[in-house]
């Protein structure tokens, strides 16, 4: 990926060297970068928790859990970059685990940035981007509706693979084992990707001709659709079809500010 040029001005209190980056420059640029108010969300993208003014070392974690939150600070990150947040559109009282999760940010002085929908469609870093890229999924098209947007990506394999052998490679790239619904052609060829929630597309993948969709998690409202619509569907974990994003924006922040991250791991089974 090509470093992207940054539209923020200078900080007035000068230029920061490579390696660091005021907060507030770098809020504006994933803001930026990210399109965060592009897309419907309950999430609230971007920066939930101020915390030092200067960032110079990033994690990346999918989720935000008190051990996600813990371990950033344990590793000296000053920056947590996340998928899943800590505010869905509700308010919520500064208790119980909520609480804690907030005090453990405050205390270790750790910003803490979220990218919901943003980060599943992202062109570039999003998930389901990412995963296309790993899958060499050719003529990328946009598919996968959210609300009036399209935040996944339908195409083509390089070549026709049986059901079998094409669950057997995302398993490969996730670590997790796929739970497969045969509802369709033993073939896979024409491919939909929705990281995360996307049990609900099998019907625009039927109407795409698709003849199969890789999604995350399954929903039980959704079981028959597979088989009446005659499209496989291969559920390879919410979890892990949305580390993909966070880890590719934290290596574009050390691409573009030098800033060193790593990714905290923490699987949920689903």
């Amino acid at each position: 990926m090509h470093p992207m040029t940054d539209p923020t001005p200078t900080p007035p209190h000068g230029p920061a060297r490579r390696g660091e980056v005021d907060r507030d420059t770098l809020v504006r640029w994933l803001n930026n970068y990210l399109n965060i108010d592009a897309y419907p969300d309950l999430s609230l993208n971007g920066l939930q928790i101020a915390g030092t003014d200067t960032i110079r070392r990033v994690a990346a974690s999918v989720d935000t859990s008190l051990k996600t939150l813990q371990d950033a600070a344990d590793s000296g990150a000053d920056l947590l970059l996340v998928h899943h947040g800590l505010f869905w559109g509700e308010p919520l009282a500064v208790t119980g685990p909520h609480r804690e999760r907030l005090r453990t940010a405050l205390m270790a002085d750790l910003n803490l940035y979220a990218a919901h929908i943003p980060l599943d469609a992202h062109p570039e870093v999003g998930n389901n981007a990412m995963m296309a890229r790993a899958l060499s999924l050719q003529n990328p098209q946009p598919f996968g509706d959210w609300q009036g947007h399209k935040i996944g990506l339908a195409g083509e394999l390089p070549f026709p693979q049986s059901l079998q052998d094409f669950a057997d490679r995302v398993q490969k790239l996730t670590g997790e084992i796929c739970l497969v619904h045969g509802g369709g052609i033993p073939q896979v060829h024409r491919l939909g990707i929705v990281s995360g929630s996307g049990a609900g597309a099998v019907a625009e993948a039927a109407a795409a001709g698709l003849d199969t969709l890789l999604t995350g998690e399954p929903e039980h409202k959704h079981f028959h659709d597979a088989f009446e619509y005659g499209v496989n569907v291969v559920f390879a974990g919410h979890y892990e079809t949305e580390v993909f994003g966070v880890r590719a924006l934290a290596a574009r922040l050390e691409d573009e500010f030098g800033l060193p991250w790593q990714f905290l791991h923490h699987p949920t089974g689903l």
